[in-house]
């Protein structure tokens, strides 16, 4: 039998003030499930379903096996649209929850809090029917192996597919068993990575031929893939723009800009608010799905970083600005942490749940918001055809750059820059007066380290001290709450407690942002770190046999299968950032075990590169170190910190930086101090070129191109 809560008493606040005293009635739930004792809040928004909910965990799985029910396992997102769909229409509806409170033990897991079972159940599902998505509703016998699964179900058909696997479990008891053993098998060996032998040598023709095959899903006249939805995929287009850098290729530089262009002119970005949705659902980047994740836009801020670093385009610099004063206004804790999402619905003027319903405008709001300025706003962000949504509702979108514009208006480029930053003003005050998105107000240690590394990288461009006092005040967070005292990381960390033992994800990623942060500060403390970190790595996630590592920890609760992440996706694969980290590393501490690993990593996934470029973007990143020259820039003396800064000025992405203003025993930086002069030293594979005392002629030492 389900046991479900009925609150039956009411509860009054009482608000009483010298003059008078109103009762508030409380808003009173017909259910309430076991969800209500967790923090994730996408568990809390299923609390009061009538569904018998349960969260993953030991006693929960225990309770499947003793009353031998099949499992519901139900994961999503707080953020997640269709997530929320389905519960309307399903997970509220008590006809629905009778059908799975009788039949089933079930399940709801938050995907971003436990990414290990996610992907379990995920990959079950794409064996099942080819593609996978969230909501993701996975079907499993009552030891977790599945047997059925898929993404978004409505109602009756939701019904009438838990009918039909309750009845099979019942009457035929061995094809379930059948279903699962297979499918079970299925996971296990999916996305499995051989070891390679063979030697690891690595070349620019790869690269070359990846490129090639790359280039016939590209879109060259919006940028991206040809195709919709489009994703921002950040780590594409940092891959493609050193590529066209380095291989002085005027066709991928010009698509990466296209590219980047036309994120920034979309609706996919918040022209009012700053900060990108989650994707677009058009070719032209223009209606969003209008959810805004921390991991998109930490890897957004650095990659238009380092794209105005290459071109100087002003565009680049007010993206990163816009979006980092987002950041602190929607999605920062005066700690320093970082929350995780703002949802894509809210209420719209009639009070239904919507869509979007925050970020859109008719024509009418605009011109009695504008007055006299409507006629110049309508052009600039295309209140018309092209700018047309839904319902008489605009998504705000750019076609011309602002030199474009200001002659075609006679403006100059002074004035016209005035009028967006008022009416960027104006709409953001009257936006405030709408209800407003959800916030998840989780903090994971991954998607901080994006964030923050997002941060080094705007300060080491923009030189703005501002965003290394955020940098700083997360890294320490960071340090101060998600890392254990056995050197471990904990995942999650909400309401001042840090939970959920870290996955690789949360290793990979803080050492990548540390790492860079010892580069722009000089602080080995956070270098010392990184070594740390990777080295509990190898205790606990490597495995010896393919040389790569598990997704899971050792000390973890063992799922149906341990899987591997190999593949770069929106984030890069948790191997491919290790891979990266212990090749810097291993120039770091002189380290060969650190090197040797990393060229293995990458030697395992090489035969994939070609077939599927796009899916490893951060890989090709790590092959490009190793087809060229890789520098290492090491400034020693108490003028390093002034020098590293003139550095920070060039975009070079085949060189990592050391550095010191004092004696230091880092392996690199040894012996080289002197308290008269500052030195720079431009070295590859510890081999020299001449000691420099200026930046201008040590950067005649380096060679950008491969």
């Amino acid at each position: 039998m389900s046991r479900i809560i009925k609150i039956v008493t009411l509860s009054l606040l009482f608000l009483t003030s010298c003059k008078s005293q109103t009762n508030k009635e409380m808003t009173v739930h017909k259910y309430t499930n076991d969800l209500i004792n967790e923090t994730s809040p996408y568990l809390l928004q299923h609390a009061h379903n009538p569904v018998d909910w349960k969260p993953w965990n030991q006693e929960t799985l225990d309770l499947a096996k003793r009353e031998n029910k099949l499992i519901i396992i139900s994961v999503g997102y707080s953020a997640c649209h269709w997530c929320h769909v389905m519960e309307h229409e399903s997970f509220e509806d008590e006809e629905v929850a009778k059908v799975m409170n009788a039949n089933f033990i079930n399940i709801k897991v938050d995907r971003e809090e436990r990414p290990d079972v996610d992907q379990v159940y995920m990959n079950a599902v794409q064996i099942m029917t080819g593609r996978g998505g969230w909501p993701l509703n996975c079907i499993t016998l009552s030891d977790g192996r599945p047997i059925y699964g898929g993404t978004y179900f409505p109602k009756d058909n939701w019904i009438q597919l838990l009918n039909q696997l309750s009845d099979l479990y019942k009457n035929d008891r061995k094809k379930t068993e059948e279903y699962a053993a297979s499918l079970t098998e299925g996971v296990k060996n999916s996305d499995l990575i051989p070891f390679n032998s063979d030697a690891a040598i690595f070349s620019k023709s790869e690269i070359e031929e990846a490129i090639t095959a790359w280039k016939e899903r590209m879109d060259f006249d919006f940028g991206g893939n040809d195709y919709a939805p489009k994703f921002p995929m950040p780590n594409n287009y940092h891959f493609l723009l050193r590529y066209g850098v380095q291989a002085e290729n005027k066709e991928i530089l010009d698509y990466t800009n296209t590219t980047l262009k036309q994120m920034a002119f979309g609706g996919i970005y918040d022209q009012i608010g700053g900060g990108f949705s989650r994707y677009s659902v058009d070719e032209k980047w223009h209606v969003p799905h209008f959810e805004k994740m921390l991991y998109d836009n930490g890897q957004l801020v650095s990659l238009y970083a380092d794209a105005y670093l290459v071109s100087k385009n002003e565009l680049y610099k007010d993206i990163v600005e816009e979006t980092l004063v987002f950041i602190e206004r929607k999605l920062m804790h005066e700690n320093g942490a970082f929350y995780s999402a703002l949802d894509a619905d809210s209420l719209d003027a009639e009070g239904h749940l919507e869509e979007g319903a925050f970020y859109v405008w008719t024509k009418k709001e605009l011109k009695e918001l504008l007055n006299d300025d409507y006629t110049l706003f309508k052009d600039y962000y295309n209140i018309n055809a092209y700018g047309y949504w839904e319902k008489e509702n605009y998504v705000l979108i750019r076609t011309k750059t602002d030199e474009i514009f200001s002659k075609k208006h006679n403006l100059d480029s002074t004035e016209l820059k005035s009028k967006v930053k008022n009416w960027k003003k104006i709409l953001l005050k009257e936006r405030a007066k709408k209800d407003r998105p959800r916030l998840d107000d989780k903090t994971l240690t991954s998607w901080n380290a994006l964030m923050l590394k997002g941060y080094i990288d705007a300060y080491r461009v923009f030189d703005n001290p501002h965003y290394l006092e955020i940098a700083l005040k997360n890294a320490n967070f960071l340090a101060n709450e998600q890392l254990r005292e056995d050197g471990g990381l904990n995942h999650n960390y909400k309401n001042g407690k840090s939970t959920i033992n870290g996955f690789l994800e949360d290793y990979a990623t803080l050492i990548d942002a540390y790492i860079s942060l010892y580069e722009v500060t000089l602080d080995e403390k956070w270098l010392r770190t990184s070594k740390s970190l990777a080295d509990y790595s190898f205790d606990h996630f490597y495995d010896d046999k393919s040389q790569l590592f598990f997704f899971t920890s050792d000390e973890d609760e063992q799922l149906i299968a341990r899987k591997m992440e190999i593949n770069d996706n929106v984030i890069p694969a948790s191997n491919s950032i290790m891979a990266r980290n212990l090749s810097k590393l291993s120039h770091y501490y002189s380290n060969e075990y650190y090197l040797k690993t990393s060229k293995q990593m990458l030697n395992n996934v090489k035969e994939n590169i070609s077939k599927y470029p796009s899916g490893y973007s951060n890989w090709l990143q790590l092959m490009s170190d190793y087809v060229g020259d890789y520098y290492e820039v090491a400034i020693s003396g108490k003028d390093a910190h002034y020098k590293l800064k003139e550095f920070n000025k060039h975009y070079i992405p085949n060189k990592l930086i050391a550095g010191a203003a004092q004696k230091s025993t880092l392996p690199l930086m040894e012996s080289r101090f002197n308290d008269d002069e500052t030195f720079i030293y431009i070295c590859v594979d510890g081999a020299c070129q001449l000691t420099q005392t200026e930046v201008s002629k040590a950067l005649t030492q380096i060679k950008k191109n491969f």
